[in-house]
């Protein structure tokens, strides 16, 4: 029976001792395991993981390791469970926790800062100067604690959103990706009504941020890309004019549509070196470009253009600032529909499967969704 000193359980949610979970091995090896059903300790809630969404970054750590870090190192063998863009069930509540209620239906943010370091005192709970470091209260679930490919996951009250009964769970799911866009505009300046916005790269993050965007009145509204379907997508969330780039030059584009002095804001959501140069020259005097994507390499670029037009660079990392809780209220009013990037969904017990759809853009796979309130055969295209 699961019954911890100090947490808060309910006869009406049953929580096992143990639970099913996804662990990584080596590179590219996960293992469905047996492990504890993990504590909620002072601010923290038990989270039955319902739904979790599949992210590039989880590819990125399964391949390679890199951007997670377990006990100072690299995550492999470490019993590590990574998964971060995930909703459920509150299940259990730490000790003293009274400001959610076992039954709510949550969606959650990954970063939980240490709260008392500088950067956590200003609010950037992402750059937390204790990243990495859970013994100082520092949490970045499915990076350096476990994450969502599992059954029931710890989450600090403060990366909780409730859900509201008209969203389902795979629509819960993206709030994080549609967070992490808004977060984008937000170091940008955050008022971008009457600005003009171009995305580069429709991946699940861009394709959001046209519709955060344009949910928050910025025209006009531009999305770069190579693959037509996902372009299409972008039109259907808001995007004014899309540019294939294999077929347009996307600078010129851009600057015929601004009366020749180029973007008020550009986010960069592809991470090459040839589309942050294109950011930097279709970006106008003054002008600001938010870095949304991990580049693989090292990146040449015109950085002389970027001081002689006092142009300004962003980096985010993750979706700080509580953009999260804005994005939602965003959906929530149904603003816009995320759930045009949702295309496949899976069964827990078929992660191996979806992560391949995933990596490999089977059937145009855009967001693929992993749930554990359904079980059965692969479905696609559902909500």
């Amino acid at each position: 029976m699961y019954d911890p000193q100090g947490v808060t359980t309910s006869s009406a949610l049953h929580v096992p001792q143990q639970m099913r979970a996804w662990v990584l091995g080596g590179p590219d090896e996960l293992l469905l395991r047996d492990k504890p059903t993990p504590v909620p300790k002072r601010a923290e809630v038990l989270v039955r993981v319902d739904a979790v969404a599949i992210c590039a970054t989880d590819l990125e750590i399964i391949h390679r390791g890199s951007p997670a870090s377990i006990q100072g190192g690299l995550p492999f063998n470490k019993n590590f469970t990574p998964g971060h863009e995930y909703m459920g069930t509150v299940a259990a509540l730490g000790f003293n926790v009274d400001e959610f209620k076992i039954g709510e239906r949550v969606t959650v943010e990954i970063h939980a800062g240490c709260n008392q370091c500088k950067r956590c005192r200003q609010g950037m709970y992402t750059s937390c100067l204790n990243y990495g470091k859970p013994e100082k209260g520092h949490r970045a679930n499915g990076f350096s604690t476990d994450g969502g490919f599992a059954e029931y996951a710890v989450n600090h009250i403060n990366t909780l959103i409730r859900v509201p009964d008209t969203m389902s769970d795979p629509e819960a799911t993206l709030v994080v990706t549609a967070g992490t866009s808004m977060y984008g505009l937000t170091e940008l300046g955050g008022l971008v009504a009457g600005e003009s916005v171009v995305v580069i790269g429709p991946g699940p993050i861009g394709l959001l941020a046209v519709a955060v965007a344009k949910a928050l009145g910025a025209g006009p509204v531009v999305l770069t890309g190579t693959r037509d379907k996902r372009l299409a997508i972008g039109k259907e969330l808001g995007a004014d004019r899309v540019i294939n780039v294999t077929r347009e030059n996307p600078v010129d584009v851009v600057k015929q549509l601004t009366g020749g002095i180029g973007a008020d804001y550009v986010i960069e959501c592809a991470g090459s070196e040839q589309t942050i140069d294109q950011a930097i020259h279709m970006t106008n005097r003054g002008g600001k470009i938010c870095l949304a994507a991990f580049p693989h390499e090292r990146v040449m670029t015109d950085i002389a253009h970027v001081v002689r037009n006092n142009i300004y660079v962003y980096g985010i990392r993750g979706e700080g600032k509580s953009a999260t809780h804005r994005a939602m209220e965003l959906m929530a009013e149904k603003r816009f529909d995320a759930t045009r990037i949702h295309t496949h969904t899976f069964p827990l017990a078929d992660l191996p499967i979806a992560l391949r759809y995933a990596r490999e853009r089977i059937e145009d796979a855009i967001k693929v969704v992993v749930t554990n309130r359904q079980a059965g055969a692969i479905s696609s295209a559902a909500e």
